[in-house]
């Protein structure tokens, strides 16, 4: 079993106990009243669209230098020209929690806000709705093209952004036919975790000609010029995490990806 499918196993688990603690109809009773900001309105704005990410871990880093409080790192991210954030919310392997998705969007609800987890049902969906999160992650390797296709629309109902992420033309195959329209092509091998910048420019010339789609580049993006070339190849907005949470300044870094410094 690979580390995806441990993964996406362990989730599966720990829904059975959430939904037992939390019915589906005592969740749907909660949703805020207020519709969320537009997440894939912040990816298509002029200049260098840097989503910023917050994890404290991961599988094949352990932990990360950066362990400030998601709130202030989301005041670090903002104040610096992140025009949305990722946040994890997976907890055994990530450190993530929902909790840091509400935190932030109390103190700066005009922030979009990503939910990155490991995503496989409507309840999921339902969760980040109430989390106060603009979208949601759909790791195309974890999900049939019906499920896909099914999850994307569920997040239309609950006025939520779908991100669907691939790593090979199979994938982005399955993305299209789904429906997906923003689709994240992620750097990062996620059975092997070994990264590759080259198959962000792969899959973009695939997709040359084709309107509609919002693509963004997700892992291994370091330097400001390697998002210059990335632009330059059709991508609207980039994913960055590790570069910024193993910094000892996450803003000074992030103002350097930008070619601000």
């Amino acid at each position: 079993m690979s580390v995806l499918e441990e993964i996406v196993a362990s989730k599966k688990r720990e829904l059975i106990e959430t939904k037992r603690e939390l019915p589906l109809e005592d969740l749907l009773s909660q949703i805020p009243e207020q519709i969320p900001v537009s997440w894939q309105s912040a990816l298509t704005e002029s200049g260098i669209n840097i989503i910023a990410e917050i994890k404290y871990k991961s599988p094949s880093r352990g932990d990360f230098a950066c362990q400030l409080p998601a709130g202030d790192l989301a005041g670090i991210y903002l104040e610096n020209g992140a025009v949305a954030l990722s946040v994890l919310t997976e907890k055994n392997y990530f450190a993530g929690d929902l909790r840091f998705l509400k935190e932030i969007a109390q103190e700066m609800p005009e922030l979009p806000l990503l939910r990155k987890d490991f995503i496989v049902e409507r309840y999921q969906v339902v969760e980040t709705r109430n989390a106060c999160a603009c979208a949601f992650l759909l790791i195309a390797s974890c999900l049939s093209e019906g499920q896909l296709s099914s999850l994307i629309r569920c997040g239309e109902d609950f006025h939520l952004d779908a991100l669907v992420e691939i790593h090979d033309p199979f994938e982005l195959e399955k993305a299209i036919n789904s429906g997906a329209r923003i689709i994240g092509i992620n750097n990062r091998d996620l059975r092997t975790f070994q990264v590759a910048l080259d198959t962000s420019f792969e899959l973009a010339r695939r997709m040359e000609g084709e309107e509609g789609y919002i693509l963004i580049s997700e892992s291994g993006i370091q330097e400001h010029s390697q998002i210059v070339e990335l632009q330059d190849a059709g991508f609207s907005a980039f994913l960055i995490g590790s570069v910024l949470m193993d910094s000892s300044d996450p803003g000074a870094t992030l103002r350097q990806l930008r070619g601000e410094e």
